[in-house]
C-alpha cells in the first residue's frame, strides 16, 4: 500500500498531537508498504534529513519491533539497548536520538503504520508519555480507516443510492479532518459532484415557485450526512471527531432551519434543497 498526499496530512497531524501530548521534541513515523515494511516519510522537530525514507522491516530495529509485535515498544539508550536489533544505529546516530519510544498504529486488527517520540537524551520514558504517544495513534487509526471506507465505497459505488449516501458521508467526515485547505476543498469538491443531482432537482423546485435553498452550515451538512447514512449520534460523534452532544447541538440547528421536526423529515428537506445526495 502506497502513502498518498492525504496519508501524509494525516501523518504529519498525527506527529504533531504526539509532541504536544506528550512533550517529546522529536517526532517522526511512517506507514506500511508492500509486505512487512515500514518507509519513515515523516518528521517533525529533527534537525536532520537521516531518517527520512528510511526503510523498515518488521522484527528489525525498535520500529520493526513494533511492528511484529502489535505494541508500543520503548527504550532508554537506543543504541546500547539489548533489547532491539541495531541495523539503523547510524541514521539514528546521525540524527542523535538516545530515548525513543515507538507506537504502533493499527487498522482493523492489522498494523499499518509506526509513530516515533524521542529525546536526545537518555531518560525515561514514563507511562504518561506512553499513553499520550498511543492516544495520538488513536486518532491516525480512526482516520485511516475513515479514509478506507471511503476509498471502498467511492470504488465499488454502483448505481444504488444507498452507497452513493454513505461515500458522502465518509468524503465529509474525512474533510473536517485536513488541515491542508488545498486538499481539503478536493474532498468536498468531490461531495458536491455526489450532490450534483439532488442540486439540479432543488434547482428546477425553485423555478417553479420553490422556496430559496436554506443556508446550512458545514458541520450540519456533516451531521447530517451521517444521519443520512444510518449513523447514531454516537457514531456521527466518532466519525466527526466531536462530541455526541456537538451532534445534537449540530442536528437541532439544521432541523430549525430546514423547519423539520425529526431526523428523518430533516435528512428529507436537506434532499430536496440539494445538501444531500
Amino acid at each position: 500500500m502506497t502513502t498518498d498526499a492525504s496519508d501524509a496530512v494525516e501523518m504529519r497531524n498525527a506527529l504533531l498531537r504526539l509532541r504536544r501530548g506528550t512533550g517529546l521534541p522529536i517526532a517522526f513515523g511512517g506507514l506500511l508498504e508492500a509486505g512487512q515494511q515500514m518507509r519513515i516519510s515523516e518528521l517533525s522537530g529533527t534537525a536532520t534529513h537521516a531518517l527520512r525514507s528510511l526503510v523498515v522491516t518488521s522484527g528489525t530495529g525498535l520500529g520493526g519491533k513494533t511492528v511484529a509485535l502489535s505494541r508500543p515498544c520503548v527504550v532508554t539508550d537506543y543504541s546500547a539497548s539489548r533489547q532491539i536489533s541495531h541495523e539503523y544505529d547510524a541514521p539514528v546516530a546521525v540524527e542523535g536520538l538516545r530515548s525513543v519510544l515507538a507506537v504502533p498504529v493499527v487498522v482493523r486488527h492489522r498494523v499499518r503504520g509506526v509513530l516515533y517520540g524521542a529525546l536526545r537524551t537518555a531518560l525515561p520514558l514514563g507511562g504518561r508519555m506512553l499513553d499520550a504517544a498511543v492516544e495520538a495513534a488513536r486518532d491516525l487509526e480512526r482516520a485511516l480507516a475513515v479514509r478506507d471506507e471511503a476509498r471502498t465505497l467511492v470504488a465499488g459505488a454502483g448505481p444504488g443510492w444507498e452507497q452513493v449516501r454513505e461515500a458522502h458521508a465518509a468524503l465529509r467526515a474525512l474533510a473536517g479532518r485536513i488541515t491542508d485547505p488545498e486538499l481539503r476543498a478536493e474532498l468536498l469538491g468531490a461531495c458536491a459532484l455526489l450532490t450534483a443531482e439532488s442540486a439540479e432537482s432543488a434547482g428546477s423546485a425553485a423555478e417553479s415557485g420553490g422556496s430559496a435553498r436554506v443556508r446550512l452550515a458545514p458541520r450540519e451538512v456533516d451531521v447530517l450526512a451521517c444521519v443520512a447514512a444510518g449513523a447514531t449520534n454516537a457514531v456521527a460523534a466518532d466519525r466527526l471527531g466531536v462530541t455526541p452532544e456537538t451532534v445534537k447541538g449540530y442536528l437541532r440547528s439544521a432541523m430549525r432551519k430546514l423547519r423539520a421536526r425529526t431526523r428523518g423529515e430533516a435528512v428529507v428537506a436537506a434532499r430536496r434543497a440539494g445538501w444531500l445526495p
